[in-house]
């Protein structure tokens, strides 16, 4: 039987208060509590950087930024933490994974690949801040890597509707099963 387990990213508070939704965390729990309820692994994955930013190039478009901040005295390192912290309304359970990552995909710069391997893992769920950003990064390397793949897409959100839909209806289906939170939860 395939084991799957249930990606929750990039939905820490920071991001979540970017993209104001009132529906999307208490759809999103609903995924997590069906899959804990299920024996599905849930993994959070979080983006995350060491205090100074070594990782991030200032040729970095998306990450550079946070770098000239921490150069000009943004922020220091209680921030870093405070920015990793899932949102409350979904956070990991106790003996959960949390997964730090560099970069926009959630095996980038990351000890994912290793986990889900360790534990058999051969099918993933999808869902996440921001459809597309951290999902349909995850979603291309996951398919180089071989690994079945759903998208829960009202368990994903993005900052714009019409890219979340076009991603949803058109790019997703080429490499994974597009489904809802409920249609999933109620197929467990």
């Amino acid at each position: 039987m395939t084991q799957q387990a249930l990606l929750v990213m990039d939905v820490q508070q920071v991001v979540v208060d970017r993209h104001p939704d009132p529906d999307y965390l208490p759809r999103l729990r609903k995924a997590v509590d069906a899959a804990r309820a299920a024996g599905v692994p849930v993994i959070y994955v979080v983006v995350g950087f060491r205090p100074g930013y070594p990782e991030i190039s200032a040729r970095n478009k998306m990450f550079g930024r946070l770098a000239g901040a921490s150069a000009a005295g943004g922020a220091g390192a209680g921030g870093e933490e405070l920015a990793t912290r899932v949102h409350p309304d979904v956070a990991p359970g106790p003996g959960e994974v949390v997964v730090t990552k560099r970069r926009v995909s959630a095996f980038s710069g990351s000890d994912l690949d290793v986990v889900l391997r360790a534990g058999d893992i051969s099918h993933l769920v999808l869902t996440g801040i921001a459809t597309s950003g951290v999902v349909l990064s995850t979603l291309r390397q996951a398919a180089d890597l071989d690994f079945g793949l759903t998208v829960l897409a009202d368990g994903c959100l993005d900052s714009d509707a019409e890219v979340h839909r076009l991603l949803t209806e058109k790019v997703f289906p080429q490499q994974a099963e597009v489904t809802t939170v409920a249609d999933w939860t109620a197929a467990l």
